[in-house]
């Protein structure tokens, strides 16, 4: 595939804006987190240009993670003719960071758009084509747009059902509100066939019983399964079950490298043969009730861009050592709390 990686959320936005610039036929955004703050990268007012040119721009944003963006900002975008349709359910969100622009170059992965996340790293994958993945995402998309109430017949024909190469790449959708949890199938099969090495990268880190017994038994094998996690979250609360976790699983024999720097994104990697980019993290929000998007690759070149990446932020973290952590009492009030929720969802 034709592919680049973007490993900070400022490298991200500055793609994605200028490939939006270059826009002569359509946008199609995606995004749980869409605000009205950006200064350097003002999307907002970009995209009211495009719309306003006579582009096809169409978004979906989900109702719960955008909800700071304005009404002001709303009533702009759909006047400039645009159409922004905000997706809501009571449990289910639309986790998913999707941009495509003229059904040619698409851009998955973890980044949101508002100026807070500006000094994070990040994953963003970047592919191009007007065939193979492009064209897959487009569908994808199109089945969301239509799900979520999407009016235009155009966009609505794309989601007729398209045959997509799957020996080297393919897309990973997720739809928990229809059943289809095809996250879990993913990482289950792949994580059980390692034969050497697991690397995964997540900012919150709050797995199933599944996937724990999974990496266990990675473990027992003789595998070596790292897990890069960032010191310190932006959420306090998520700090805490990070830490709980990786006192509990450092016991099994998983290693646990600790960033300094907050990191968003969200990767895989299985023997530095496979690896998998997307929006979800690895918690039960994803794996049970998100809707999540993601690429699941053999490219070796694309792997081996993937491996520099990782082992980079590897090389500035730290090695979490569980005998030299001391559980707080807040972690032994949230333990049954989060076993709770794991045995609900």
């Amino acid at each position: 595939m034709v592919y680049k990686f973007f490993t900070n959320s400022e490298r991200a936005w500055r793609a994605m804006f200028e490939a939006i610039k270059d826009a002569e036929e359509s946008v199609y955004l995606e995004m749980y987190i869409f605000t009205n703050d950006m200064v350097q990268f003002d999307f907002l007012d970009l995209l009211k240009e495009k719309a306003i040119q006579g582009i096809a721009v169409k978004i979906i944003l989900d109702s719960l993670g955008s909800r700071e963006l304005s009404d002001n900002s709303i009533m702009e975008l759909r006047k400039s003719g645009a159409e922004l349709i905000f997706l809501s359910h009571f449990f289910h969100r639309t986790h998913r960071k999707i941009l495509i622009v003229d059904e040619k170059r698409a851009f998955l992965g973890g980044v949101n758009i508002s100026q807070r996340f500006r000094f994070w790293n990040d994953l963003v994958v970047e592919t191009r084509g007007n065939r193979g993945l492009v064209h897959h995402l487009v569908r994808s998309f199109a089945k969301v747009y239509g799900e979520s109430g999407g009016k235009d017949k155009i966009v609505l024909l794309k989601r007729e059902p398209i045959i997509l190469d799957k020996t080297r790449t393919w897309l990973v959708e997720h739809f928990p509100i229809k059943n289809k949890f095809n996250l879990k199938k993913i990482y289950k099969k792949h994580l059980s066939d390692a034969e050497k090495e697991i690397i995964l990268v997540t900012p919150y880190f709050m797995p199933k019983r599944w996937l724990t017994r999974v990496l266990h038994q990675a473990v027992l094998r003789g595998v070596k399964v790292d897990v890069l996690v960032p010191k310190h979250t932006d959420i306090i609360f998520m700090d805490r079950v990070n830490y709980f976790y990786m006192y509990k699983l450092s016991k099994l024999g998983i290693n646990f490298y600790l960033e300094s720097k907050m990191n968003h994104a969200k990767a895989t990697i299985i023997d530095k043969k496979e690896g998998i980019v997307g929006s979800n993290n690895l918690d039960f929000l994803s794996f049970e009730l998100n809707s999540e998007v993601g690429i699941f690759f053999k490219d070796l070149d694309a792997v081996h861009k993937l491996s520099d990446i990782v082992t980079e932020w590897k090389r500035e973290a730290v090695l979490f050592d569980f005998r030299h952590y001391k559980p707080k009492i807040l972690d032994y009030i949230l333990s049954p709390i989060i076993s709770l929720f794991g045995k609900i969802f």
